[in-house]
């Protein structure tokens, strides 16, 4: 009997362990063959169909993925907590008339509109759904969708937690739904073939990869309360977390600086996202996975390298996240900037490694750094340059994305695992939370990717998953 065959297990009544479950489930191009009266909102949807797709979350991300719709998508519902983001995304204004133009001429006229997104995937006939939202939201909007029989494209990281990852691909899983993670490197010829290259022995065997040491987030405390805006209801925003007052430093990221930093917003802090470490790090961990051909595994140990720690770590991400001294609890406000460093089972070491620019490979032959859409190769001539070609296709604002969408799209037609699917991404995104929860414990911590449990460590599973506020709970 092939995977294809088997009974769908509801994530509640789960028979198989999870890596069972993973291997007979998910690979990189096994069609999920979905009966026609399971395929969506709509209904079956033909070879030649527009897909009809709501977007949660129209903030300049979303916005950007909206302006990189191929012709095979529809958006026919905007929702986001901010009435006029949405507004602003039907008749755009500023930066975002000329990316935004075709489709407010067209789609915009015919989109509803909704302020929460548990009304929008329960009124709307949709067929798939792209979440952009605060990284807090993506577990809930994600399940949501799933058990409104919809696809998914979600922004990466894939969730705030490693307990609501698993959860995202159990119920991916169960439902056979398409869900791409928006980490878009993975759909880049260019970084596909240099990865593809490192994975089958170009640089022989690779003994240690180095990324950027990428800063953690920090504890929310308090800030005086301000006026809520008319448009937003901040109850739905704080969502699952604990409630706090409306305050512009946590509500808006990136559109205004506090001296020379740029204010990032809700990503700043644990409750709402794992800053730096989960945003920026995912998608060097995305391209470190990719070339060593990891799917559904991880590290084994990891060890926050205290002997490395010093005020000057800050100095890089000054105009990024605020430096020492921001917190009132001084070692959590050093220990967030604490370099990491980890081990697979294979033996290869990943480091979190201070003034390192880009993941970098280092294997028996050589060594290859890996950016986005380009590396660098040493010694030259080891493999070719990248494509300009190829190059090309991703050049342009706001972080193009449209050959991942047209992937994901592709995927919905035929049924087959996209580029980046969930078990992938909810693997990248364990790595990053794996690294701030060994700074948030100060000490090395063994890690069991199988079970995604830390061995003999009942202190460290209790951050694998945190409380969420009444009326936000996860769907079962």
């Amino acid at each position: 009997m092939t995977a294809t065959d088997q009974k769908p297990v509801a994530p509640a009544k789960q028979q198989l362990s999870r890596r069972a479950l993973v291997r007979k489930t998910a690979s990189f191009a096994v069609p999920l063959f979905v009966p026609s009266h399971v395929f969506g909102g709509r209904g079956r949807v033909g070879a030649n169909d527009r897909i009809h797709i709501g977007v949660i979350g129209t903030g300049d991300r979303g916005k950007y993925l909206i302006a990189n719709m191929p012709p095979g998508g529809r958006v026919v519902s905007l929702c986001d907590f901010s009435m006029s983001r949405v507004t602003n995304t039907l008749h755009p204004r500023g930066q975002f008339v000329k990316p935004l133009s075709a489709f407010s001429e067209s789609d915009a006229m015919r989109c509803s509109v909704h302020q929460d997104y548990r009304r929008m995937v329960d009124r709307e006939k949709l067929d798939a759904v792209i979440i952009s939202t605060s990284d807090h939201h993506h577990a809930q909007a994600t399940l949501l969708a799933l058990q409104a029989k919809l696809d998914v494209y979600v922004e990466k990281p894939l969730a705030v937690t490693i307990a609501e990852g698993r959860a995202m691909v159990e119920a991916a899983n169960y439902h056979r739904r398409v869900v791409q993670v928006g980490t878009q490197q993975r759909s880049m010829q260019v970084n596909r073939f240099v990865c593809e290259f490192v994975r089958d022995g170009g640089i022989g065997k690779v003994s240690l990869v180095e990324v950027p040491n990428f800063p953690g987030p920090m504890t929310y405390e308090s800030l005086e309360p301000q006026r809520v805006p008319e448009t937003l209801d901040w109850n739905l925003f704080i969502g699952p977390t604990p409630m706090r007052p409306y305050h512009r430093k946590l509500w808006i990221k990136d559109k205004f600086k506090v001296g020379n930093l740029r204010w990032r917003g809700w990503d700043l802090w644990r409750e709402f996202s794992g800053h730096g470490m989960t945003n920026w790090g995912a998608h060097s961990i995305d391209m470190v996975h990719f070339a060593l051909g990891i799917v559904d595994s991880g590290p084994v140990e990891i060890v926050p390298q205290k002997e490395l720690l010093r005020p000057s770590l800050a100095d890089r991400w000054k105009n990024t996240t605020p430096p020492f001294g921001a917190m009132k609890d001084q070692v959590a406000d050093e220990m967030r900037f604490c370099p990491v460093s980890m081990r697979y089972a294979s033996g290869t070491e990943l480091r979190f490694t201070p003034n390192v620019a880009a993941a970098t490979f280092y294997g028996e032959h050589g060594q290859i750094v890996i950016e986005r859409n380009n590396y660098q190769v040493d010694p030259v001539g080891l493999v070719p340059g990248p494509d300009p070609a190829e190059q090309e296709k991703w050049i342009g604002p706001g972080n193009v994305a449209r050959p991942h969408i047209q992937n994901w799209i592709d995927c919905i037609h035929t049924r087959s695992t996209p580029h980046a699917p969930v078990e992938i991404g909810h693997r990248v995104a364990s790595v990053c939370h794996l690294a701030n929860i060994a700074r948030e414990l100060g000490r090395s911590l063994v890690w069991d990717p199988g079970s995604e449990k830390f061995v003999g460590d009942s202190e460290a599973d209790e951050r694998l998953d945190r409380p969420r506020r009444k009326g936000f709970e996860l769907p079962g």
